[in-house]
C-alpha cells in the first residue's frame, strides 16, 4: 500500500513558486528543530542558553559579593586582569584556565569599585601580548588625550529605577517609525546626549505622530563617522552620549510618552580593530569570526561572525537578551541581514529563486536568526524584529514552523532607491506611473514590509535627501513664505506626494529619518579629516522647522497630518492599497486603502475641473487631507468643506496640479 504524500511546508502552500524548493525549506525547519531541541535538553529554555553575559567579564558572585572575572579565550597562553585597583600590574591577578577555553579569577569585593578602569592582559597563541577589552564589557569610555578606549566597572550606588512600562506591543505591529541618531540630534555643532534627546527630541517625535523610535549607534563604536555600524563593544552603550543610566532614562521617557523603542542592532559584522574590539582576542584569527578571507567583509572593511560556532551564537543571543532585559528595548532593527544570509555578502544579484537556496546560503546564519527571533519573543512577546534585507529571501518574516525565519518585518529597500532614481534621471512628466505603482507594491504579500521614501543612507554626504534633489540651492535662498520660487513650490508638492504614496502603498509600516519630516536642507557629514573634524553638518536644525515664516514648517505639518491620519484610520494594518484608476497622459492616479480614496495629480502644468473618477461605493465624500492648504505649502484651490457625491459609480472632482487629495465616505 502506497504511503500518502507528505504535506509541504506552509511556506510552499502559500506560494506555489516555492514548490521546487520544498525539500530545502523542510531541511531549514529540521536544522532549526535539531538545534533548538539540543538547547532545550541542555539548558531548559532558550533564555537560559542566552545567559553568557551574566557570568562573563566582571560579575558579582557569592554571599560576599566578590568579583568573578571570566572570559572565553581558547588557545590563549596566559590571561590576567590589570587596572586602577592594582596600579596596572599585569602579573598580580592572573586568571586560571578552567575548562573549554574559559579563564577565571576571583577578586575580593572591596578591591574593585564603581568606575575603576580595567583591561585583560592576554598573551595570545601567536605570543603577542596586549591589553584587551572584555567581550561583555558594559561601559567603555575613550580617553580624550590618548583616544584609547577602556572599560570601566559600572555599578552605581543608585541604579536606575524604572517608572514606566512599554506601550502595548500589539498596538505597534504596523508601526510609524522615527529613525534617529542621538549624537547629531541637536542644533549645536557637537555630540548630543541621551538625556538631551529624551527631554528635547522625544516630545517632537510624539507630536509629529510617530509611534516608535529607532535608535542608531547605541553599541560602542570607535569611529563616530561609522554611524554606529562598526561595533567594537556589543554590551556597552556608547559613552559618547552619556552613561548606561542615561540611556535607561531616555527609554523610560519614551515609554512615558507611549513610544516604543527599537535598537538598530549590528550582528552582521564587527569592527576589525584589535585594541578596541573582538578581533584576534586570543591572538588567533578564528575566534568570533571566520578564519581567512571568509572572515573579511569585502565592502565594509570589517569582520564577519562565525554563526556556526556555538560560543559565538550564544554570545550574540545573550547580547539580544541583555538589551531587552537591562534596557527594556521593544525590539530590534537587524542591520545587514543580506550580508549574514549569503557567503557572497549580498554582492550578487537575486534574479531567480535558485539564489535563495543555493550553496551560497549560510545555513548557520539562518539558524542564528531563527533562534534570535524565537528568543526575542520568549523574552518580550510582540517585540518588533525588522530585517534589513534587500535580497527578498522567502520566509524571512514568516513563522519558523512554516519554514520561515521568524522576523516580524522587512525593510522595503527598493522604494527609496527607486525615488532617487526617478529624481536623478527623469523629468517629472516622464515618470511611468504604472512602473511606480508596481515598485511600491512589489513585495511578498504574506510578509510585512516597512516602507520608506528615504532613510539615513540617502542623507549622507555624497548623496542627497529627497528635499535636496527637488529643491537644491533654493533651500538656502527661497524658503521664506513671502518669496516666490517655482522650484520650491514643486519640491514641497512632490515631497508630499512621494511620502504619502510610500506610506499608503508601500507596506504595513512606515519609516522616516530624523529631520526628513521637515525637509532638512543639508546632508550628513560626520567629523573627519576631510572636513577638519567639523560637526557643522552633523546636527539637526530644528530652528528651521520652528521658524513661523519659513516653509520647512509647512513640510512638517503635512508630514504630521499624514502620520496622524494613518493612525486614526488604522491604515497600515488594513489590506494593501488597491489601484482604482491610472491615466498616464493626464498624470492622474487614484487608489483606495481602508475605505479612503487617495487621488493624485502628478502634472506640474495641468489642473482639471470636473475630472471623472471611478468609485466602487455610492455616497457622499469629504476631503480629510490635501497638500493644497496654505499651512501645507499649497494654494487653497481645493474646498475642504465641499461634499463630493458619487453617482453611477463615478464622481466629478477638481484636480489642481501637483496635489494629493484624500477623501472619506461620510454617508
Amino acid at each position: 500500500m502506497s504511503q500518502p504524500e507528505s504535506k509541504p511546508p506552509k511556506l510552499v502552500e502559500n506560494d506555489s513558486w516555492l514548490a521546487p524548493y520544498s525539500g530545502n525549506i523542510e531541511d531549514r525547519i529540521e536544522r532549526f528543530s535539531q538545534r533548538h531541541q539540543e538547547i532545550i535538553h541542555h539548558y531548559g529554555n532558550l533564555t537560559a542558553y542566552a545567559g553568557v553575559h551574566l557570568k562573563s567579564g566582571i560579575s558579582r558572585q557569592g554571599n560576599q559579593g566578590d568579583w568573578l572575572i571570566s572570559e572565553w579565550l581558547p588557545d590563549a597562553k596566559s590571561v590576567s586582569i590589570t587596572g586602577d585597583f592594582n596600579d596596572w600590574d599585569r602579573e598580580s591577578h592572573p586568571l586560571t584556565h578552567i575548562r573549554r577555553g574559559i579563564w577565571q579569577c576571583l577578586i575580593p569585593h572591596h578591591e574593585l569599585k564603581h568606575l575603576h578602569k580595567y583591561k585583560l592582559h592576554v598573551r595570545g597563541l601567536d605570543n603577542s601580548e596586549m591589553d584587551r577589552i572584555p567581550a561583555c564589557a558594559r561601559y567603555v569610555t575613550q580617553d580624550s588625550n590618548t583616544q584609547d578606549f577602556c572599560p570601566q566597572l559600572w555599578e552605581p550606588k543608585e541604579p536606575y529605577r524604572w517608572q514606566y512600562s512599554s506601550p502595548p506591543l500589539d498596538q505597534l505591529q504596523n508601526p510609524l517609525i522615527y529613525e534617529a541618531h542621538i549624537g547629531m540630534s541637536g542644533e549645536e555643532a557637537r555630540v548630543h546626549s541621551y538625556r538631551e534627546f529624551a527631554d528635547q527630541i522625544l516630545p517632537r517625535i510624539k507630536n509629529a505622530g510617530y509611534q516608535v523610535v529607532q535608535l542608531m549607534a547605541i553599541a560602542e563604536h570607535p569611529y563616530y563617522g561609522s554611524f554606529g555600524y562598526h561595533v567594537s563593544n556589543f554590551f556597552a552603550p556608547s559613552s559618547r552620549f552619556g552613561t548606561p543610566e542615561d540611556l535607561k532614562y531616555l527609554i523610560d521617557q519614551a515609554h512615558r510618552l507611549g513610544l516604543g523603542v527599537l535598537m538598530d542592532i549590528v550582528h552582521s559584522h564587527a569592527v576589525k580593530n584589535i585594541r578596541d574590539g573582538l578581533n584576534r582576542m586570543n591572538g588567533g584569527e578564528g575566534l568570533y569570526f571566520h578564519a581567512g578571507e571568509r572572515g573579511n567583509h569585502p565592502s565594509w572593511d570589517s569582520k564577519c561572525f562565525d554563526y556556526g560556532r556555538p560560543e559565538v551564537r550564544r554570545f550574540l543571543l545573550s547580547n539580544l537578551r541583555y538589551w531587552l532585559e537591562e534596557f527594556q528595548f521593544d525590539g530590534f532593527r537587524f542591520d545587514g541581514v543580506t550580508s549574514m544570509l549569503y557567503w557572497h555578502r549580498g554582492e550578487k544579484s537575486f534574479d531567480h529563486f535558485d539564489h535563495y537556496f543555493s550553496e551560497e546560503v549560510d545555513h548557520d546564519a539562518i539558524i542564528y536568526l531563527q533562534l534570535a527571533s524565537q528568543l526575542i519573543q520568549e523574552i518580550k512577546p510582540g517585540a518588533l524584529m525588522i530585517a534589513e534585507d534587500m535580497s527578498g529571501m522567502p520566509g524571512l518574516c514568516r513563522p519558523i514552523e512554516e519554514g520561515g525565519l521568524g522576523m516580524s518585518h522587512r525593510l522595503a529597500m527598493g522604494i527609496p532607491d527607486y525615488w532617487i532614481k526617478l529624481l536623478k534621471h527623469q523629468r517629472d512628466e516622464e515618470w511611468d506611473l504604472g512602473a511606480l505603482w508596481g515598485t511600491l507594491c512589489n513585495r511578498r504579500r504574506d510578509e510585512k514590509n516597512i516602507a520608506y521614501a528615504e532613510s539615513h543612507d540617502q542623507a549622507l554626504v555624497g548623496d542627497k535627501t529627497l528635499a535636496f534633489w527637488l529643491m537644491d540651492q533654493s533651500m538656502y535662498e527661497s524658503m521664506h513664505q513671502d518669496q516666490q520660487s517655482l522650484r520650491v513650490e514643486r519640491g514641497i508638492a512632490y515631497l508630499a506626494i512621494i511620502k504619502s504614496l510610500t506610506l499608503v502603498a508601500g507596506g504595513e509600516g512606515y519609516l522616516n529619518f530624523m529631520g526628513n519630516e521637515f525637509g532638512h536642507p543639508e546632508w550628513i557629514d560626520f567629523p573627519r579629516e576631510g572636513n577638519d573634524w567639523s560637526y557643522q553638518y552633523c546636527r539637526r536644525q530644528w530652528s528651521l522647522r520652528d521658524h513661523p515664516q519659513l516653509r520647512y514648517g509647512q513640510i512638517a505639518k503635512f508630514d504630521s497630518a499624514l502620520t496622524h491620519l494613518a493612525s486614526q484610520n488604522n491604515l497600515l494594518s488594513s489590506l494593501p492599497a488597491q489601484l482604482l484608476y491610472i491615466h498616464e497622459e493626464d498624470r492622474v492616479m487614484m487608489m483606495e486603502r481602508n475605505n479612503l480614496l487617495w487621488i493624485y495629480n502628478f502634472s506640474g502644468e495641468k489642473s482639471y475641473s470636473d475630472y471623472k473618477l471611478p468609485s466602487h461605493q455610492k455616497g457622499s465624500y469629504q476631503v480629510i487631507l490635501t497638500n493644497d492648504t496654505p499651512d501645507h505649502g499649497g494654494h487653497n484651490r481645493i474646498n475642504k468643506k465641499m461634499l463630493y457625491s458619487c453617482l453611477e459609480n463615478q464622481f466629478l472632482f477638481y484636480l489642481p496640479s501637483r496635489t494629493i487629495t484624500v477623501l472619506k465616505k461620510i454617508s
